[in-house]
């Protein structure tokens, strides 16, 4: 196989292997779903649901959700300066601080939900507060259609801070992580990293992001065909694929993703940016798509793309395309129930309830 350019070997990053998640946990679940006060599988997908959360917690029945926790990613893309999106790139560092004041959807949904947010600035074109600031890799990732989003240092520095990131997550006490994104263009280099790794023509993966019109969509269009033929030559190398036309939002995305599955710890997919990290950081470890649900299905085609390649199945078909880790929020109460339903309800014996009438043998 060809490298992506003559003058450096294909960049690499290792993770440790993924673990399997618990099959017995699971088996066990399937099983008290079957004396639990109900017809057999009558509760449809939350039956599953419940089954998928004892595996990755590895016990039967699993304990309720504590601490889930949305981490937004918010950076900016130089993509945007070609008018791509319906709004202009200075609302990336406006809505970092609408995040932090409470006044975004994400925040609403998230006190509904019962979850908290933590906001990222990996690459805000513009100074933010010192607390989101701490793992800023630059302002802005690169032009994707006529130059690379990052260098190869600051690719290694934003997978690094996915990583860190996810670790500091696990240890403070999140049992759920939801991914989260803001970023004005943040599209376009999705639309393009999806359909480098499921082999998909721009026409396939162009969707309207922020609601643009049929002129920003020509103009969206094109730049994900120039993007494409740019990242076609380093399809088969995640880390050189996020360097070329992905972006440090994009990298540390990944890396978190790997790393959250690295400590067994599950995460909700959120719309089209999450899914497009997502495909990359299953070719960076392959495996940690176990650890992983999709909450919904986005408006946007190129996440439909995404999670057939992931095989994934996603909870929820509402519409949205907002990002922001809202899709993940409106699927958070389902996973809720899936575990108490396993917890607190009650058998058959427990309540005195008979079971169903045994049939005939057939002869």
């Amino acid at each position: 196989m060809t490298p992506p350019t003559e003058s450096f070997p294909p960049a690499t990053v290792t993770f440790p292997e993924i673990p399997e998640p618990d099959q017995d946990a699971a088996g066990q679940a399937r099983a008290r779903h079957a004396e639990l006060t109900k017809p057999p599988g009558s509760l449809g997908k939350l039956e599953e649901l419940g089954t998928w959360l004892a595996a990755r917690q590895r016990r039967c029945p699993p304990r309720p959700l504590q601490r889930p926790r949305v981490v937004v990613f918010a950076g900016d893309h130089g993509i945007a300066r070609g008018g791509v999106s319906a709004y202009p790139a200075e609302v990336t560092a406006q809505m970092v601080r609408n995040f932090l004041d409470g006044g975004a959807a994400v925040n609403v949904l998230s006190d509904v939900a019962g979850a908290t947010v933590r906001v990222v600035d990996i690459a805000v074109a513009a100074q933010t507060p010192p607390e989101v600031a701490e793992f800023k890799v630059r302002e802005s990732s690169g032009s994707i259609d006529v130059e690379d989003a990052l260098t190869e240092e600051q690719t290694q520095t934003a997978l690094t801070a996915g990583r860190t990131i996810a670790d500091a997550e696990v240890d403070a006490g999140a049992d759920l992580l939801i991914v989260g994104d803001m970023g004005i263009g943040n599209t376009t280099p999705a639309a393009v990293l999806i359909a480098a790794l499921t082999g998909s023509e721009p026409v396939a993966v162009i969707g309207r992001g922020t609601g643009i019109d049929d002129n920003a969509w020509m103009r969206k269009a094109t730049a994900i065909r120039d993007g494409l033929r740019r990242a076609r030559a380093n399809s088969a190398y995640p880390v050189d694929l996020l360097r070329v036309v992905g972006g440090a939002d994009f990298a540390a995305m990944a890396a978190f993703l790997v790393q959250a599955a690295v400590r067994q710890t599950p995460v909700l997919l959120d719309g089209v940016i999450a899914s497009a990290a997502a495909l990359v950081a299953e070719e960076l470890a392959p495996g940690a798509r176990q650890w992983w649900l999709a909450a919904h299905r986005s408006t946007e085609p190129a996440q439909h793309l995404a999670l057939d390649q992931l095989q994934l199945e996603p909870l929820l078909e509402l519409d949205m395309r907002l990002g922001e880790g809202t899709g993940g929020l409106a699927a958070l109460p389902l996973l809720r129930m899936a575990a108490k339903v396993l917890t607190e309800m009650a058998t058959f014996e427990q309540a005195g309830v008979s079971g169903q009438i045994p049939q005939p043998a057939e002869d």
